[in-house]
């Protein structure tokens, strides 16, 4: 039987009619049936005196047994009124026949002038995100002397080009000036949302996996990155930031809901994930050089010699970079040292060598950075020197007794010992810190390079040991430090002669600092870098190999192993990239923007740190993308 709505058994509307007549609307309350169409536009029945002398508009229809007759007749014939009234219906749900673009009645020459604006404001939108630079300015009045870089770069423009002058500021209709806060945001976010559709279809359906940290910015809020890791269509191992998401709980529940809040945004489907995550799917990776981090402060930290010389080096390095002057006593200092080498000949040439230089600050959260800052101590050692006493002589310096302790530490033959000691061993490990720096970096060649790593403690001899020493004698003999006697009793400093083990000073040396730490940094990177994170170590070359797969087609033949091949590459192997965006941060939300708004601020780095995405979308797409957003007074 067919469904009805309400009505007497021999009286009932049939739902199926609204199948047949679209404009049909049924009011329960009445019992009655209406013409949608003709209602909205009944001024038209009145404008031909025949207001009300249609049963659908005024007091509805109930034949229920002639339904589709009179439905029919009511409908009537081309050019029917009730035909007029569901034009007018259509040409309103049509963007480009929308009342208030009916109403403007532009031009040609409306639509020209318009989309000259919109490219000039569009221009000037790139040219800031592609420098981070900042959009608005402290006054943007028109009397104000710097109305801030986006306005003030569309009045360059102007200036220098007389169909943009033409259109904008007060040539521009009061009302489509587009230097409003809001426009510059709409076509920022524009930007950012096309850079992230040209990333999501250079994944295709390929699996990725995400690579997520969390840190403040600049106004103390929580922020967590995210960036995606993927094997593209040519084979190539990819990595693309999409966004920072303000996060006010770091739980791992809070950030996993951010997660997938934010692949959700992309249209990307979880079930493609791999890498990392939650999912069963999901294989998780920790961040390597976080690993190479832990190994180097468990060294540092935990012999109590090691971590009073790192100290002291910092120490030396904030008290002389604590002021100008000291700053440039330094470069002073520097600059005599190399032209008196110059003189007698005893000067090393060669390219990025002895240029102008200043001590370099370590940074804890990238420990191999403290192997610059030994470089830079061991290179600058006589120029500082000459600073600390320079600081020690000038009463009127700050610092002095500080300074005072610095000199005569520095200048003993324990103080250089470590110095070449922790040299040495940051050496071993620099080339893996910097590598794994690579943006692109894939897990089996990250493997390979901690396998060497750990290779080179293991292979450490006497030999080496000899000629650390040699090493440290010279230095301490050029810069008139005395040398200790290895065969004498080792007298340790700051504990008492009685209670102290009866070793000589070649023994101290050789084992219980040598031998000792670099055992102690094989065992930390062994703990760190385990046998279930290397499981992979013994492939080789698989980036190449995938590229040429694809290059030569057969990755469609070979299409498991090449499938295997890219699960391998998208297994994350560092957050690097992601601690970038954070580097990147800095630069785009400073202190005077401390008060930018978080899809803003998202927006601002996407295209910042993917400029080579964003440089190939056409201002075409960014345009539709702009109006997309909402109607606009003008049409493009």
């Amino acid at each position: 039987m067919p469904q009805t709505l309400m009505g007497e058994s021999n009286r009932r509307f049939l739902v199926k009619w609204f199948d047949s007549f679209v404009w049909l609307e049924y009011s329960k309350e009445k019992d009655a049936a209406f013409c949608f169409h003709c209602y909205l536009f009944k001024c038209d029945f009145d404008k031909q005196g025949k207001a009300g002398s249609d049963v659908f508009i005024e007091k509805g229809f109930k034949n229920w047994r002639k339904g589709p007759e009179n439905f029919r007749d009511h409908v009537g014939q081309v050019g029917s009124l009730h035909n007029k009234a569901t034009q007018h219906c259509t040409d309103l749900m049509n963007q480009k026949q929308h009342v208030e673009t009916i109403v403007i009645k532009q031009t040609d020459q409306a639509r020209v002038n318009y989309r000259i604006l919109l490219i000039a404001a569009l221009d000037c939108t790139r040219y800031l995100l592609r420098q981070g630079f900042p959009f608005r300015g402290h006054d943007e009045s028109e009397t104000s002397t710097n109305r801030g870089n986006y306005v003030e770069l569309l009045k360059f423009l102007a200036d220098h080009d007389e169909k943009v002058h033409a259109v904008v500021f007060e040539n521009a209709p009061r009302n489509l000036k587009y230097i409003a806060p809001n426009i510059q945001k709409e076509l920022v976010n524009s930007c950012a949302t096309e850079t992230i559709d040209a990333i999501i279809s250079d994944m295709g359906d390929a699996f990725f996996s995400i690579l997520v940290d969390e840190s403040h910015d600049v106004s103390i809020r929580e922020q967590m990155a995210v960036v995606f890791r993927y094997v593209n269509k040519k084979g190539q191992v990819i990595e693309r930031f999409v966004g920072v998401q303000y996060v006010f709980d770091t739980t791992s529940s809070k950030l996993k809901e951010a997660i997938e809040q934010l692949i959700s945004s992309t249209n990307l489907s979880m079930s493609r994930l791999r890498g990392q995550g939650e999912y069963p799917q999901a294989y998780y990776v920790h961040c390597f050089a976080h690993q190479l981090r832990l190994a180097l402060v468990a060294v540092a930290k935990g012999n109590e010699n090691i971590a009073t010389f790192f100290t002291t080096a910092s120490s030396v390095v904030n008290i002389i970079g604590a002021s100008c002057k000291r700053r440039d006593a330094l470069r002073e200092q520097q600059q005599k040292d190399i032209m008196k080498a110059l003189e007698i000949d005893d000067l090393e040439m060669g390219r990025g060598l002895n240029q102008e230089t200043t001590l370099k600050r370590p940074c804890d959260t990238r420990w191999n950075s403290h192997y610059d800052t030994l470089l830079s101590i061991k290179t600058m050692f006589h120029p500082v020197v000459k600073v600390l006493e320079w600081i020690v002589d000038d009463v009127n310096q700050d610092n002095l007794g500080e300074a005072n302790r610095l000199l005569k530490e520095i200048q003993t033959f324990d103080f250089v010992f470590h110095l070449y000691l922790m040299r040495f061993i940051l050496g071993i490990t620099n080339d893996l810190s910097k590598a794994l720096q690579k943006k692109y970096q894939d897990i089996v060649n990250a493997m390979m390079l901690v396998q060497r790593c750990k290779q080179k403690p293991q292979s450490v001899m006497d030999d080496d040991f000899d000629d650390l020493l040699g090493q440290v004698s010279m230095f301490c003999s050029k810069n008139d430090i005395d040398v200790s006697n290895m065969d004498d009793l080792f007298v340790p400093q700051g504990r008492s002669r009685r209670k102290a083990q009866k070793i000589t000073n070649h023994h101290y040396y050789r084992v219980d600092l040598f031998l000792t730490i670099i055992d102690k940094q094989l065992v930390e990177l062994n703990n760190c870098f385990t046998e279930s994170s290397t499981e992979f170590s013994s492939l080789n070359g698989i980036t190449d190999l995938t590229e040429k797969l694809v290059n030569t087609g057969r990755n469609r033949i070979y299409n498991y192993m090449y499938l295997l091949l890219t699960l391998t590459l998208v297994l994350p192997v560092t957050t690097a990239s992601v601690e970038r965006a954070f580097s990147t941060m800095n630069i785009v939300k400073t202190p005077l923007r401390n008060k930018m708004g978080n899809q803003w601020l998202s927006d601002g780095l996407v295209v910042y740190i993917e400029k080579d995405v964003f440089s190939c979308i056409s201002n075409a797409n960014i345009m539709q993308r702009f109006h997309d957003m909402k109607p606009r007074r003008q049409q493009l």
